[in-house]
């Protein structure tokens, strides 16, 4: 038996076909499982009891089931474990950000494109454990529909901080939870696909982010899917010797050949880059190293997004004092690089960027 969500639309359309089903009943299938959050062909009343029959035989809908959760101290982020079938865990991570003077609310939901990673940024927790296995497009959205699934009954309304004040429904999806999005490529763009499209979730593209440490020859592809999604790299230093310390895959593809990537990927796409660096004290947090990556990223269409490095079990690396995290972003907006400091989201519970894992403490 399959996940039912690993099919794209054009493939249940073949399998409508090939099995003598009605092209209509496409839609309803499509809208059943996409609009109406239905979790058991039994509940969709006006098919075919022939073709509920047919799809309980093959298929079965969704792929992980949530086993632990817990909620950060400020009640703004909502952290699951999720069990795969084959026994497999990963996490995903839901986070609440209510109105306030500046900025209108929304909620974002960080998943996971792989079990581990094998790319093995030192100061990841994911890297750290090593690669397990590719996720299946059916595992990745099935995280998105279950946080959608919950928001819809309201659930979040009553366990998060400021309902009165916070987004209803799920603003933003980013593959910045657990794996490499661009080393499982065809089943991350499939997932992207069907949660962009009209007639189901409905996403917009604009608000889904895939994050990626610099796969060049993906970037390259990604390019030319005509998918309007927004694009992070995290490239963390400003040259080759910096890099190559805390990502490996700069061996690979260098920092020359990353850039390069970029700009064709702009130049295409007419898309702004986000350039993702976590800071790490006294390794690549000096002006000169702001310097540096100013010169590299000036004159291109992107957004450096600053990120305090959060602590993993196997890390010994620590945290740019706020003062020189101040002077890094003066640097870099001398240079037209414009920059922000992330918003820090449950960190105390190794909800934060670089620290989920296989298994983690709850």
């Amino acid at each position: 038996m399959e996940d039912i969500y690993n099919l794209t639309k054009k493939q249940i359309i073949e399998l409508m076909e090939k099995n003598n089903f009605p092209k209509f009943r496409v839609d309803q299938l499509w809208r059943y499982l996409y609009k109406n959050d239905l979790n058991k062909f039994d509940d969709m009343k006006n098919i075919s009891k022939e073709l509920i029959v047919f799809l309980k035989k093959y298929f079965y809908i969704g792929s992980v089931e949530e086993v632990r959760s817990i909620i950060s101290k400020d009640k703004s982020t909502y952290k699951s474990l999720f069990s795969l079938k084959d026994g497999q865990n990963v996490e995903s991570v839901l986070m609440n950000y209510p109105s306030d003077d500046h900025r209108k609310p929304r909620k974002t939901i960080c998943i996971s494109s792989q079990v581990g990673c094998a790319l093995g940024c030192t100061f990841c927790a994911t890297g750290q454990q090593g690669f397990t296995r590719h996720l299946s497009s059916g595992e990745i959205i099935s995280q998105v529909l279950y946080y959608k699934q919950l928001d819809n009954k309201g659930f979040f309304d009553k366990v998060l901080d400021k309902p009165e004040k916070s987004y209803k429904g799920i603003k933003n999806i980013v593959f910045m939870g657990m794996g490499e999005p661009l080393a499982n490529y065809e089943n991350t763009i499939n997932a992207i696909r069907i949660l962009n499209d009209s007639q189901g979730t409905n996403f917009g593209a604009r608000n889904i982010t895939v994050s990626t440490v610099g796969l060049v020859p993906q970037i390259l592809k990604l390019a030319d899917e005509k998918i309007q999604i927004n694009l992070a790299v995290s490239i963390h230093a400003p040259d080759n010797e910096t890099r190559s310390q805390t990502v490996p895959v700069n061996k690979r593809y260098p920092i020359e050949m990353l850039i390069d990537a970029c700009k064709e990927y702009i130049k295409k796409t007419n898309r702004k880059i986000f350039f993702e660096y976590v800071l790490l004290n006294e390794q690549n947090d000096t002006l000169d190293h702001a310097k540096k990556l100013g010169l590299l990223l000036k004159d291109m269409l992107c957004h450096v997004n600053l990120i305090p490095v959060n602590p993993t079990p196997k890390s010994d690396f620590y945290r740019s004092k706020s003062e020189e995290i101040k002077l890094f972003q003066n640097k870099l907006n001398s240079y037209g690089v414009p920059s922000t400091v992330r918003m820090e989201k449950g960190i105390e519970v190794s909800a934060g960027c670089g620290q989920l894992a296989k298994s983690n403490s709850y």
